[in-house]
């Protein structure tokens, strides 16, 4: 295998980072992950919320940020007064993108709308996070995650069908925006290469979810079909499920054809030559019986039992893990998809999820969890000409 290149693939590209909490400082975690200098910019007396966030403290900081914000540069900068948004615009001429997350028209009001930064930097690729959009009759609203993902229509399926929607212990519409986000910068960058000239990325979350919707819309629009809760199954897939164990849960995945007949041989059953069994639509059908009788057979069997079995006869089967089995668990460990980070901040080694996907030739790399706030202030200043008697008078003045 050819060896890996020392430098990722975004070494050299600058992303300007404003935003807070998930959405957008995502999209900037996945661009610094693969080398990009993201230069995350803070109001010095409002500070980032993620900072804080979590039910979960260490020495009084919040334990999402040092993953969410790792490699990145703290610059602090208030945005809303003239001095502050000279000096970013002097940041933005030396940048390849810009990452925001404000409510639409926040940059507008503060001059710095894409028309003036575009016209400062031509190149510019500017990626705009936003609940509802930059258009349309509901792109003023502020938006969160839990919101977009209700009116995308995910909310309505998580959850047993007897309760009201539950939700995911997870923000999955920042997420997934994000996601699209620095996929979309990816692909502005990319045209960029060809015509020379920048754009705006426009990611809204309820689309983002949108996204992931599989074939919900066609299945009302064209069946009539609603899709409504199911709690732990897949409504018509079967065998995909949770199952109980002697000492725990399992989960299976067997409802391919040539996969249940490796099941039902391996629990000793005919079920190929069953018809309530014997075709994935009748499986579907008498899924609620099935599933009874697969967890009948593994109640009684350890969770080593039933992960052995199922990996003899090549039946896709896992834990339900939590934190504490994924840290000891030994192909996570074998890929180093937990890394421990110094935090200078914190004092500690934060263990975190590695960046994905893996590259072979330019893997991605974390060098630094969350910095302090305003750490790279006078490093990013003085390069761009900012000198010591002047960074006083701004710090004076709280424009940084």
């Amino acid at each position: 295998m050819t060896e890996p290149i020392t430098q990722p693939p975004l070494s050299g590209l600058r992303v300007i980072e404003l935003g807070q909490l998930i959405a957008g400082p995502f999209c900037g975690q996945l661009l610094g992950d693969f080398g990009a200098e993201v230069v995350k910019v803070e109001a010095p007396d409002r500070p980032d919320p993620a900072r804080d966030w979590g039910a979960v403290k260490y020495e009084g900081h919040g334990l999402l940020w040092p993953v969410i914000a790792r490699n990145k540069k703290s610059l602090t900068l208030n945005l809303r007064v003239e001095a502050g948004q000279a000096i970013l615009k002097r940041l933005v001429d030396t940048a390849d993108v810009l990452v925001e997350n404000f409510r639409p028209g926040t940059l507008e009001k503060w001059g710095l709308g894409p028309d003036v930064l575009m016209a400062i930097n031509p190149r510019l690729v500017i990626v705009r996070v936003s609940g509802y959009g930059q258009t349309g009759p509901e792109s003023h609203k502020p938006g969160y995650a839990s919101v977009g993902e209700a009116k995308a229509g995910l909310r309505h399926l998580i959850g047993e069908a007897d309760r009201p929607p539950a939700r995911a212990g997870v923000s999955l519409g920042d997420t997934m925006t994000g996601t699209f986000a620095a996929l979309g910068a990816m692909m502005a960058l990319f045209h960029r290469e060809k015509s020379g000239r920048g754009q705006v990325v426009d990611a809204a979350i309820y689309e983002s979810v949108m996204a992931f919707m599989e074939s919900l819309i066609p299945e009302y629009a064209l069946g009539g079909h609603t899709r409504e809760r199911s709690g732990g199954i897949l409504p018509k897939v079967a065998p995909s499920g949770v199952y109980p164990c002697a000492d725990g849960m399992v989960i299976i995945g067997a409802n391919q054809d040539t996969l249940f007949v490796r099941l039902a041989k391996m629990m000793g059953k005919d079920w190929a030559n069953d018809p309530r069994f014997a075709t994935h639509d009748a499986r579907g059908e008498n899924q609620a019986e099935l599933d009874e009788m697969i967890g009948a057979w593994t109640s009684y069997r350890t969770m080593e039992d039933v992960l052995r079995s199922c990996e003899a006869n090549a039946v896709p089967c896992g834990p339900v893990n939590t934190a504490k089995e994924m840290l000891v668990d030994a192909h996570i460990n074998a890929r180093r998809a937990i890394l421990k980070v110094a935090s200078p901040l914190m004092g500690v080694d934060v263990p975190m999820q590695a960046p994905v996907p893996k590259l072979s030739m330019t893997p991605a790399q974390v060098d630094t969890a969350g910095p302090a706030l305003g750490e790279h202030t006078d490093e990013l200043l003085d390069k761009l000409g900012v000198g010591p008697d002047e960074r006083e008078r701004l710090r004076q003045a709280n424009v940084i």
